[in-house]
């Protein structure tokens, strides 16, 4: 059976920071067709977090495409490194989509990376960020749930009102998946952009252009900050692009 791809390009540029610590991962079962795309954006700054999230990525990967569903490959993995780590190790934002032939679209998140559609020149989120800001409108870059965590979803609702695992599914079809990490959907939504815009062209030339400008925007405006200390500075951008078919 036919992976369910036409075709998917990446992009990745590393901002203003050290270290490029957001990991991308796609992995197909043969037996099925099924095809796993994943985006994690790791939490810090370092050596240790980027290679943690670059092996994280292939793992859940290849979990959530061999079960076929990206809500269990990514509770699969979530509990694992809660019991490998305890909560205690490198954790980063994650979002999986999972695409079968003539089977809905399943995605899964844990964080604030995020997943989108684009059908009919329309882009739909799938997704809702796992941050402060949803949860009483503080800050968005204080995420109430990723994968390294130990919480459970019980834990995890009580607290902030929402489950450590949220997922979504979408009807086969003929639709371009995008995943995007803070560092890129961020700078074009402080500036208003429709995303739609950026999405045109070949899934190559639609990622280098979503992360391309996402890091332009977000220099522009770390220029125009003129107050001491400021926070404002380019991230890690990351962005997956794939044309998938029914």
């Amino acid at each position: 059976m036919e992976p369910p791809l036409r075709t998917y390009a990446t992009a990745q540029l590393t901002g203003t920071r050290d270290h490029q610590c957001d990991a991308i991962a796609v992995f197909t079962d043969g037996r099925l067709g099924t095809r796993a795309y994943v985006l994690l954006d790791g939490v810090g700054d370092n050596e240790r977090v980027r290679q943690w999230a670059r092996a994280a990525a292939r793992r859940l990967a290849r979990t959530a495409a061999r079960r076929g569903d990206a809500e269990t490959g990514l509770r699969a993995v979530y509990s694992a490194y809660a019991v490998e780590n305890g909560g205690y190790g490198p954790k980063a934002a994650a979002v999986v989509a999972v695409a079968t032939p003539g089977k809905p679209l399943t995605v899964a998140w844990s964080g604030d990376s995020r997943a989108y559609l684009v059908l009919d020149g329309m882009v739909q989120r799938l997704t809702r960020d796992h941050n402060v800001r949803r949860v009483f409108g503080g800050s968005r870059h204080r995420i109430t749930s990723c994968l390294g965590a130990k919480e459970t979803d019980a834990e995890v609702r009580n607290y902030w009102g929402h489950d450590a695992i949220e997922s979504a599914t979408h009807p086969a079809g003929d639709v371009r998946l995008l995943l995007a990490s803070d560092g890129a959907y961020e700078p074009h939504e402080d500036a208003w952009r429709k995303l739609a815009s950026l999405l045109g062209g070949t899934p190559r030339e639609a990622a280098r252009r979503f992360a391309t400008t996402a890091v332009d925007e977000a220099l522009a405006a770390e220029g125009r900050s003129q107050r001491p200390g400021s926070s404002l500075h380019a991230d890690n951008a990351t962005v997956l692009v794939a044309d998938l078919t029914g």
